[in-house]
């Protein structure tokens, strides 16, 4: 399977690849990342936005594609207030030709720290550095793996949104109509 995931981000890459050998164990998988825009804020702060910068993302990493039965990536993480506060999640857009698949992790609430720096202007993985003393943490555990200790890392958290994306690509017996976002 030829995959090109919208990042260099080691993690991304990382989500990529653990979600595709899950779900496709038989597979080769060669997978290559490309540095591409999302055409949504470097910080999105609402769920639509997020998802847009996924497709975005994985549109224009179609377009490197050497292969016409690829798989394109899009990963983009993103913020939104909530009733309890500012959540963190991301969206995951899987393209094959001309058809989606969308996944998207779940949420939690950041701390009252990181969430202030955010909504002043910061990219959540800057608030991180800032809050916990790190450097560069959006390419290693991200918030999740700070905030659990490592218990969840931001590649594993990205991981289950990779697979849910995929399952159109797995069940392609079945009607996948989805709306596009805009």
């Amino acid at each position: 399977m030829h995959i090109i995931v919208a990042s260099k981000n080691p993690v991304k890459l990382e989500a990529a690849r653990n979600g595709f050998a899950a779900l496709f164990p038989q597979a080769a998988l060669d997978i290559h990342g490309v540095s591409v825009p999302s055409g949504v804020s470097d910080q999105p702060m609402s769920d639509e936005e997020t998802l847009l910068g996924a497709k975005n993302r994985a549109d224009a990493a179609q377009t490197h594609l050497q292969h016409a039965d690829g798989y394109a990536v899009g990963i983009e993480g993103g913020v939104c207030e909530s009733p309890i506060g500012l959540s963190a999640f991301a969206w995951i857009v899987v393209k094959r030709g001309a058809q989606y698949g969308y996944g998207r992790t779940g949420a939690f609430i950041l701390p009252d720290e990181v969430a202030a720096l955010v909504r002043q202007g910061l990219e959540l993985g800057d608030a991180d550095d800032c809050v916990f003393n790190q450097n560069n943490s959006k390419q290693q555990g991200g918030a999740i793996g700070l905030l659990s200790g490592g218990t969840l890392t931001r590649s594993g958290f990205y991981t289950q949104a990779v697979i849910l994306a995929l399952l159109p690509f797995k069940n392609p017996n079945l009607n996948w109509t989805t709306k596009t976002p805009t």
